[in-house]
Parts: structure tokens; sequence; C-alpha cells
């Protein structure tokens, strides 16, 4: 029998089993109105989950199976769980609202495992913080994982981190606090080590469908003339020789991450159900990890091709269909204008929300180069773009700052892209004249000089140093510009997203030198383990930790009291007539605020005028009016318009 005909065999003899698996699910009771909700929400969707999956795959059989599973998972789906997709249903902004505060942490670095989180949610609920994003917890190879996303098993939790049933116990124990909980889902790529991989290793025909498999390189050269390279100086090339199998696998981002071919419909259904897998679980917000991947066709840049867009829209579909609760977050890392259509259309929607990552590379930039000329541009780009789409901003993430900035714009002022990474990776290394930051490079080549950088926020701002130093008033100057920071993401529009650490200014973590695992990837300096003797400081207003924990209390606080907050408020720039001050507005239901933030460690004025009224600040409640405003070194406002006099 020859290779094509097994695979054929072992496809239509595993459709068939869980069709009929699928089947004898499908035909038990369900109660009357739970049945109702589900035929609803199948009736309004099934045409375009049809018509799209047939364009995908012409395959009425996998279809057919893709129907009844997801019938399947809903009745699996937890009664209290179909309680708030209800709740979601009739309320579908719950998550625009000010009161939203996410923060991203590893359960290892955080607490230990899931257990030790879930006994921590008393502090991240006194933290403000609503909203948890677990980074990858999922079954991996350990000094193979890639951070969590080279995943060997998508229904299993790293043994160290605990057990699907603590997943599922931690789920509720957040629903119970109102608190939502994010987990990466990896969509295109696979360990080496999953079960599919061995079996593809071993020759199976069918599960080498489920990855690009070549017995010589004639198809995987055509690839490489047109397919960028991810990480060319740790992981060049896009495909990985198998000496053992005789066979070239593609693997665009490690060795060890095998790429999924989503021209097998298998592939799509079996993710798919992996996807509702976790959703079942308690799981509210699924963060799709590489996006613009996931769909490879020869000739192209394989980067954001059509059928990754028809791919997302049939999972939010399905997600529409079977857990109407869970959100789609989206890993697109390009400029706004570009990740705009992963958010689909307001016809037919695509994901829920996606990260806003050129404003974060451009803060930094702006940190380094005392400007906001070109941060004023990116915040008026975003603010163009419709209220009902929604970004996740944040300062630093689990991974590097990559210099993706507008050069065609930094060329206008003479700065080419380069030397000005170069610049800007000196400054934050410290050794460029006025930087107090402390940082390390990521992925440096050695042939282009390019590299990207890492860094928590606190090190970023000049804490480290100022720390290290003993130096009383550059730490007063490291916490304003902290602060500011902080003050100045909150007033964005969308979801803000601390890094575990930042709300008691926790600093670079050098140690990860001394693990043979990590030791090769700077990622892990700002990725350090919770300094929870430190978070024990929080009360004491004299040190670092209660000073910055204190002042973004207020901060979040305020945040949560005024509407004008929220992400579908009006919001724009306004010009400041100072290359160092940032001025923001916020304008939602009869209130507007204000926002004035000093990216110069010198104190500066800006020159605003606003005519409409008296105004106050919202931190210190002093009356004062919106013109000429004098702004100390790394300091901000945030103004709210308290008695209006134009009218």
């Amino acid at each position: 029998m020859n290779k094509k005909k097994a695979k054929q065999e072992a496809v239509q003899g595993h459709s068939a089993s869980l069709k009929e698996e699928a089947r004898q699910v499908g035909q038990k009771s369900l109660p009357a109105k739970e049945d109702n909700d589900f035929q609803i929400r199948l009736g309004k969707h099934i045409d375009e989950m049809r018509w799209l999956y047939m364009e995908l795959y012409d395959n009425s059989d996998m279809f057919g199976e893709l129907e009844q599973q997801c019938r399947a998972f809903y009745m699996e789906r937890d009664s209290g769980l179909k309680v708030l997709d209800k709740s979601r249903e009739q309320n579908p902004n719950w998550y625009k609202k000010n009161d939203m505060l996410g923060m991203m942490l590893y359960i290892d670095n955080f607490a230990g495992n899931l257990q030790g989180v879930q006994e921590r949610l008393d502090y991240l609920e006194n933290s403000n913080v609503n909203y948890i994003h677990l980074m990858p917890f999922l079954d991996t190879t350990e000094g193979k994982s890639d951070g969590g996303y080279a995943v060997s098993d998508f229904r299993k939790v790293q043994e160290k981190l605990g057990t699907m049933e603590d997943l599922e116990h931690f789920t509720e124990a957040c629903h119970k606090r109102k608190i939502s909980v994010c987990c990466d889902f990896v969509m295109n790529h696979t360990s080496e080590d999953h079960e599919w991989a061995r079996k593809a290793r071993c020759g199976d025909g069918e599960y080498m469908s489920r990855y690009f498999f070549y017995d010589s390189y004639d198809i995987p050269s055509q690839y490489e003339r047109t397919v960028p390279q991810v990480f060319p100086a740790t992981a060049p090339g896009n495909f990985t020789w198998l000496d053992d199998v005789k066979h070239y696998v593609m693997t665009s981002f490690y060795p060890y991450q095998w790429d999924l071919n989503y021209k097998n419909p298998r592939v799509f259904n079996e993710m798919i159900y992996n996807f509702l897998y976790l959703a079942n679980r308690g799981i509210d917000i699924i963060r799709i990890d590489a996006v613009p991947y996931i769909w490879k066709e020869l000739g192209t840049n394989c980067r954001n091709l059509p059928q990754v867009h028809t791919i997302v829209r049939l999972m939010r579909i399905i997600s529409e269909i079977v857990c109407p609760g869970v959100l789609l977050l989206g890993e697109v890392v390009m400029e706004p204008e570009r990740v705009v259509p992963y958010f689909g259309t307001l016809e037919k929607p695509e994901c829920h929300m996606l990260y806003n990552v050129t404003t974060m590379a451009t803060t930094w930039h702006t940190v380094a180069t005392r400007n906001v000329k070109l941060l004023k541009k990116q915040l008026d780009i975003v603010n163009a773009l419709p209220k009902e789409y929604v970004f996740l901003n944040y300062l630093r993430c689990h991974d590097d700052i990559g210099w993706g900035l507008d050069y065609d714009t930094l060329a206008e002022d003479g700065m080419l892209e380069v030397s000005h990474k170069k610049y800007l990776n000196d400054y934050f290394l410290g050794i460029a004249s006025g930087s107090n930051s402390r940082g390390e490079l990521y992925n440096y080549d050695p042939v282009t000089q390019d590299a990207r950088f890492c860094g928590s926020t606190a090190s970023l701002c000049g804490i480290e140093k100022a720390g290290f130093e003993g130096d009383e008033q550059a730490m007063g100057k490291a916490i304003d510009l902290d602060i500011m920071l902080h003050a100045y993401m909150f007033m964005q529009s969308g979801i803000p997203v601390l890094y575990s650490g930042d709300e008691i200014g926790q600093v670079n973590d050098y140690s990860y030198k001394k693990d043979v695992y990590k030791r090769e990837d700077s990622r892990y300096l700002h990725r350090g383990a919770m300094n929870w003797e430190n978070a024990g400081k929080v009360s004491d207003s004299h040190s670092v930790e209660g000073r910055i924990y204190g002042r973004l209390q207020v901060l979040e606080k305020i945040r949560k009291l005024h509407p004008a907050f929220a992400s579908d408020a009006d919001a724009w720039t306004l010009p400041s007539y100072d290359e160092s001050v940032l001025c923001m507005g916020r304008y939602y239901n009869g209130e507007k605020i204000l926002g004035i933030f000093n990216f110069s460690e010198q104190d500066k004025t800006a020159w605003i005028n606003e005519t409409d009224g008296k105004y106050e600040d919202m931190v210190t409640g002093k009356k004062m009016e919106a013109k000429e405003i004098h702004v100390p070194g790394f300091g901000f406002y945030w103004l709210r318009l308290a008695v209006r006099t134009d009218k």
C-alpha cells in the first residue's frame, strides 16, 4: 500500500470514528432551554460557517464532523460558564469598560504553581487586577520550549505547574471574584515532541500531512526565496533537515517547532477542538499566538494571507456558537494600520482585541529621545480607528522590544533606521549619554548589527541603577518616570496590562544566566521570579515598592471611577508646543479629561489653552486652568473639566 492511500484511509477511519462519537454525544438529551440557546446561535451562523469552511476545504464530511463536535463541546460546557456566556451576550461591551486592568504573569515565577497563584488572588485583587494573563502553561519539553510556545500536548498542564483540574479550580475561583483569565493558544506549530510530530517522524503519512514534509530541498528552496526569516541570527532558515527520516520539515521559528499545515482540514478541526477544550476549562480570553503565520502558500511571504482571516473568522463564529463569553486576542506584531484587518469588519468581526505593539515600541523611543513627535502621530493613527476596536496597551511584556518604528517619519528629522536602532539599544544598555537605563540585547545579528531589547520597566526607567548606586535623588526621578509612563498608558484607549512585578518596580533578574536552558535567551532578564519579600513592602510609603504601588493604586482607582477612560470614549491629542510634552484628551458622555505628560527630566511648559471651563487635577484635587501648564520633569497631570463656562 502506498503512502498516499494509507494516509487517505487513516484520515477516513479517524474521521468516521470521531463522527460516530460526536453523533452519540449529540443525541443525548439537552435541557430544552439550553438546546434552544445552541440552536439559535447555530442557526444564526451556520450558513456563513459552512460557506467559509467549504471555501477552504470543500469537504462536507469534515464540516459535518466539526458541527457535531461543536454541539458536543457545548453540551460538555459547565452550567456556570453557560450563565456567564448569557450575561456577556447581553452585555457585549463588558470588556470595553474603564474598570479593566490586566496583568501578565508566569505561573511558576509568580507563585510556583496554579494553586499558588490561586492563593495570591487577594494580592491581585488588591492590586485592582481583574484580567490575568497566564503565560504559556501547556506541556512542553524542557530546553526546547521557546518559553512555553512549543507545545507538546494542548490538553495537559506542565506537571510542575499543576493539572487541568487545578486550572478549572483556578478559573472558577477567579470568576467568583469577577476576574477574567487569559491563556495562550499556539496555532502555528507544535513541538517536535507532540504526538502528531512523533508519529510523523515514524513515517506515518497521515501525520506527515499535518506538517510540511519534503524529501528534497526543491520546494523548501522555493519557499526560502520569498519567506522572511523570523530569527535569522539564532534560527536561520525556514526548514530543518531530519536525518533520521530523510525529510525536510518547515520550522519558521525554531527547529523544534514544526509548522502545522492548515490546508489539511484535519489540522483545522483538531486545533478547534483543542481551542474549545481550553474554553471549557474556564478560560475567558484565548490569545492566538503568531496569527499572521498560520497559512502557508508557495510563492508568497506566508504572512497575512487571506486564508488566515478566514480561519480567524471561523474561530470567532465557532466561539459565538459554543462559548460566546470567550474573547479572541490576536498576537499580530505590526503597526496599527496593518493589524486592523484582524479585527475583521463590524458586520463580520474576527479578533475582539489586538496588541498595540508599535505604540509600545514608540513609547520607549520617546523615552530615549525626549521627543513626542512620533508618539503623537502614532496615537493619532490609533485614535482615528473605529471605537469598536479594542487594543491591549502595555509598557513591557514577556517578550523583547522590537524597534519596528515609523522610520520614514523619523528620517524627516535625520534619524535613519540602522543608526537610530543602534542609538536606542545603546541608550537602554546605559552606555549612551544621559541614560540611566539597564538592559540587554536580544537576537543580536553581527552581520546587520540589528538587535531587539530586553529589560524590566523599572530597570529601563533607571530604578535599578539608582538603587545600586544608592542615589536617592536619581531614584526619585526614576520613580517619577515610571509612574508618568503608567499614567500615560492608562490614558490610552483600550485595556492597560501590567507585567507582573511592575506594580512594585521589580528590576532585572540576572540569575537566568546560571540556568543552562535559559542563559542564551536574554528575555529571561525581565521574566524573573516575583520577589514576595519586596511585595510585602507595599504598605511602607518610604520604600521604593510602596512609593510605586501606592501611586499606581491612586491612578487605577481614579481610572475605574471615571467613564471617560472607557475604550469607546472619544480620544485625541493636542499640540503642546514643546517637543518633550505629550497632551491627550478624552471625552465620554459629558465628561472631559486631559492628560499632560513630560518625557523630559527638565521642567517644561505645555502651551495649551483650553477655554471651556475650570479644570481639576484628578490626583491632588487642585483647581487650575488648562492653559500654559508647567509640568515638572518626568511629571504629568490628569485634568478633569470640573465647571463648564463656555455654554
